[in-house]
C-alpha cells in the first residue's frame, strides 16, 4: 500500500516538473521571436529615421553652399566689369551683402600693388553688422596680409569656385565661418583679385534639432579635412552606439548622428522586463498548482491562492499586451499623407483582438484580427499572430503570401483548437494602390468621393482552420481624401440591455452623419455612439477599431516666419474653389503667423502642423496644432471696429479677422498641444 502510494506520487511529480518544463520552454521560445523581431525592427526604424533626418541636413547646408558659390561667381562678376574702379568695388560688395541674407561678409582681394592709390593691399570688404546695417571698408594691410590666406592663395590658382576651412574672421563679421573663394580676371584674361563669400557657421546649430533624434544621441559636422565645424558631446567608454554618416557632395563635410543603443531599445528592454516578471509569475504559479493539487486536503488553499495569483497575471498580462499594440498617433511625420488612429477596449482583462502596422519601402502594411474565445489563450493566440504579421510581413509584400505563412503556422500550433478572423492590406503611399486579403473578417468600411461603402472582399476562411488553404488576394485604389475603417464584430454585435445588437446599419448611419473623418474623431464618434447605445448593459465582446485616411498631406513648419510663403504654396495646391482661396489664405497666414512668432518661448525652435480636411458635406476643415504654451485665441473679446485706434483695446483684431473669413473657429489643447480648427462651408 505505501510502496503504491510513494509511486503515484512520485508519478504525479514527475507530471509537475514536465509541466513546469514544457511551460517554460514555450514561453521562453515566444519571448526570444517577439524580442528579437521587435529588436530588429526598431533598429531598422532607428537607421531609417537617422538616415532621414542626416539627408535633410545635407540638403539644408548644400542650399547655403550653392547660395554661397552663385554669391562669390555674381560678385567675381561685378568685380571684373568694374576691375579698374576701386568705388564701383565697394558698391558691389555692399550690394552682394544686401541681396544675400546667408553670407556673413564678403570682400574682394587684389593682388599686392593693383591700385596704387589705395596703398600696397586692396581688400574691399562689406560685412552684415545687423538685419539692417551693413559695414564697408577696405581692409588690407601689411597687419592683415591676405596673401597669406589659404582662401586667396587657393583662389588664384583654380578657375571655380573653392571652400576653405573652417575659421575665425576676425577682420570681418567676428565669426566662425567657411570661405567661398573664386578668381577675378581683367580684361586680358590675367587672374587680379580673389572674390571671397564667408557663410558663418552659426546656423549650423540650428541644425540640431534635426540631428538630436534622441535623448543622449550625439552628433557632429567635420571638415573634408577632419576639422570639428561642429560637434556634440563625447561618447562614453564600454557604451555601445549606432553610428550613422552621410557625406556633402558640394563641400566634402561629413555629418555624423551616434546614438546609444541602450537609448534605441530603452522601451524594449522595458518591455522584456515586464515579460520576463510575467514567466516567472506563470511558472510559480505551475509549481504551486502541481504542489497544492497532489495534496487533497488543501483545495481551498489552492483555489484561493490561485485565484490570486492570476488576477495578478491578468494585469501584467493586460499591460503587457496593451503596450505590443501602436500607441503613438499620429505615427508616421515623415508621411504626412497617412493618418492612422486604432483602438482596443478588451470586454474581460485580456483579449483576443488585435491591430498592428508597420511601413518598410514606402508600404504601409497594416492589419486587425479578432481570435476566437477570450481571456488568457485568446491573449496567447493574439500575441503570437502579431509577432507573426511583423515577422512574415518584413520581408514579404504579398498579403495573400503573408496571410497564408501565418495561417500555416497558427494551424500547425493550434493546440486549443481556436481560429482568428484577419483582414490584411498593403497600402503603396506612393501611389495610393491598396492590395488586400481578408481571412473570414468583417469587410471593411470605405469612404471615397465623400460616400461610404461597403469594401468588395472575398471571405476565405479564418486562420488556424486549414493548414493549406488557398488564400485569395484582392486590390483597390485609393485616392486622396479616401477613409478605411476597419472593426471587429464587437461593434456591430455589442447589445444594449433588451439584447439587441448594434448592427451594420447603425455602424453604416453613423459614419454617414460625420463631418469630420479624421481616424481618431471616427474611433471617438463610433465608440459614443455604441456606449449612447449599450448604456448600462455589461460589454459582451472585445471592440477593437483601426482607421485610416489616405489624406492630401498636412504641412509641416518651423517656427520661422520666413516659411510664410510655402503655407500659401501648399493651399494653391489643395485643389479647393478659387473663390475660397483667398480668404483661407488670409485666416490661415493669420493663425500660422501669430503660432510662430508666440506660441514657442524666444530662441526655441518649435514646428506647426496645417491639416486639411474636405468633408462629405463638402466642408473645408483646417487644423492648425502646435506644442507651444498653452494659448485660446478664441476667447479674446470680441474688438470693437467701431472704436478709434486710440480707444479700441490692443489685440482682438487678428481673431476678428479670421472670424469674418471662416464660418466657425473653435480651439481646445489635446495631447499637450493647442488645436485650433477652422471651418469654411462651401
Amino acid at each position: 500500500m505505501n510502496i503504491d502510494r510513494i509511486k503515484k506520487t512520485a508519478s504525479r511529480n514527475r507530471s509537475g516538473l514536465w509541466i513546469i518544463l514544457v511551460a517554460a520552454a514555450a514561453l521562453e521560445a515566444i519571448s526570444c521571436t517577439q524580442y528579437f523581431t521587435s529588436r530588429a525592427a526598431i533598429r531598422a526604424e532607428a537607421e531609417r529615421r537617422a538616415k532621414t533626418e542626416l539627408r535633410r541636413v545635407e540638403l539644408e547646408i548644400e542650399k547655403r553652399t550653392i547660395e554661397m558659390e552663385a554669391a562669390a561667381k555674381t560678385l567675381a562678376m561685378l568685380a571684373e566689369k568694374h576691375v579698374d574702379s576701386p568705388d564701383s568695388i565697394y558698391e558691389a560688395t555692399r550690394a552682394v551683402v544686401a541681396t544675400i541674407n546667408n553670407t556673413s561678409s564678403v570682400a574682394v582681394a587684389f593682388v599686392p600693388g593693383y591700385f596704387p592709390k589705395q596703398g600696397q593691399y586692396f581688400e574691399a570688404c562689406s560685412s552684415r553688422i545687423s538685419e539692417d546695417s551693413i559695414y564697408t571698408r577696405q581692409i588690407g594691410s601689411a597687419e592683415h596680409d591676405y596673401t597669406q590666406m589659404e582662401w586667396y592663395q587657393n583662389g588664384m590658382k583654380i578657375d571655380s569656385c573653392w571652400w576653405c576651412e573652417p575659421y575665425l574672421d576676425d577682420s570681418g563679421s567676428q565669426t566662425w565661418v567657411v570661405s567661398c573663394s573664386c578668381p577675378v580676371q581683367d580684361r586680358s584674361g590675367k587672374v587680379v583679385a580673389v572674390v571671397c563669400v564667408d557663410l558663418s557657421l552659426d546656423y549650423l546649430k540650428d541644425l540640431s534639432d534635426y540631428l538630436q533624434i534622441y535623448p543622449d544621441s550625439y552628433y557632429s559636422i567635420r571638415s573634408h579635412d577632419n576639422q570639428d565645424i561642429v560637434s556634440g558631446a563625447d561618447t562614453v567608454p564600454g557604451r555601445k552606439y549606432q553610428i550613422y554618416d552621410e557625406e556633402i557632395d558640394a563641400t566634402g563635410w561629413m555629418i555624423t548622428i551616434i546614438i546609444p543603443e541602450d537609448v534605441i531599445f530603452a522601451d524594449l528592454n522595458r518591455i522584456g522586463k515586464y515579460v520576463g516578471v510575467l514567466m516567472l509569475i506563470g511558472l510559480g504559479m505551475l509549481v504551486l498548482i502541481v504542489v497544492l493539487a497532489s495534496k487533497n486536503n488543501k483545495r481551498l488553499l489552492e483555489s484561493t491562492a490561485l485565484n490570486q495569483r492570476m488576477e495578478n497575471e491578468l494585469y501584467i498580462a493586460r499591460t503587457i499586451q496593451m503596450a505590443m499594440l501602436p500607441k503613438v498617433f499620429p505615427p508616421y511625420h515623415d508621411y504626412p499623407d497617412l493618418n492612422i488612429y486604432g483602438m482596443v477596449n478588451p470586454a474581460k482583462e485580456v483579449g483576443g483582438d488585435l491591430y498592428d502596422f508597420f511601413i518598410r519601402h514606402d508600404k504601409l502594411f497594416f492589419c486587425i484580427g479578432d481570435v476566437s474565445g477570450k481571456g488568457v489563450p485568446a491573449a496567447l493566440v493574439m500575441a503570437m499572430t502579431s509577432s507573426l504579421f511583423r515577422s512574415i510581413a518584413s520581408h514579404e509584400e504579398e498579403p495573400a503570401t503573408i496571410v497564408s505563412e501565418m495561417n500555416q503556422t497558427l494551424t500547425a500550433q493550434n493546440t486549443q483548437n481556436m481560429f482568428l478572423t484577419l483582414f490584411l492590406g498593403v497600402l503603396d503611399t506612393k501611389t495610393g494602390r491598396l492590395d488586400y486579403c481578408n481571412a473570414g473578417h468583417n469587410a471593411p468600411m470605405l469612404m471615397a468621393d465623400g460616400q461610404w461603402q461597403m469594401a468588395d472582399v472575398k471571405a476565405n476562411l479564418p486562420l488556424g482552420i486549414i493548414a493549406d488553404f488557398p488564400y485569395q488576394a484582392q486590390s483597390t485604389q485609393m485616392n486622396k481624401g479616401d477613409v478605411l475603417f476597419l472593426y471587429t464584430d464587437g461593434l456591430t454585435e455589442a447589445e444594449n440591455g433588451e439584447h439587441e445588437q448594434f448592427g451594420e446599419q447603425r455602424m453604416k448611419d453613423t459614419l454617414a452623419a460625420m463631418t469630420d473623418t479624421r481616424p481618431r474623431h471616427i474611433a471617438d464618434n463610433m465608440q459614443d455612439e455604441i456606449a449612447a447605445f449599450v448604456g448600462d448593459a455589461e460589454q459582451s465582446d472585445d471592440l477593437t477599431m483601426l482607421a485610416i485616411r489616405y489624406q492630401i498631406p498636412a504641412i509641416i513648419m518651423r517656427n520661422d516666419i520666413q516659411q510664410i510663403p510655402t503655407l500659401s504654396e501648399w493651399i494653391d495646391g489643395l485643389g479647393i474653389p478659387e473663390e475660397l482661396n483667398m480668404p483661407v489664405n488670409l485666416a490661415l497666414e493669420e493663425i500660422v503667423s501669430n503660432v510662430m512668432l508666440y506660441a514657442y518661448p524666444h530662441d526655441k525652435s518649435g514646428q506647426v502642423f496645417v491639416e486639411f480636411v474636405r468633408t462629405n458635406t463638402s466642408d473645408l476643415i483646417f487644423t492648425v496644432s502646435d506644442s507651444g504654451i498653452a494659448f485660446d485665441p478664441t476667447q479674446h473679446a470680441e474688438a470693437d471696429i467701431t472704436l478709434s485706434a486710440e480707444d479700441r483695446a490692443i489685440g482682438g483684431l487678428g481673431i476678428h479677422l479670421v472670424r469674418q473669413l471662416m464660418d466657425e473657429v473653435y480651439y481646445r489643447r489635446e495631447d499637450e498641444q493647442n488645436v485650433l480648427t477652422l471651418i469654411k462651408h462651401i
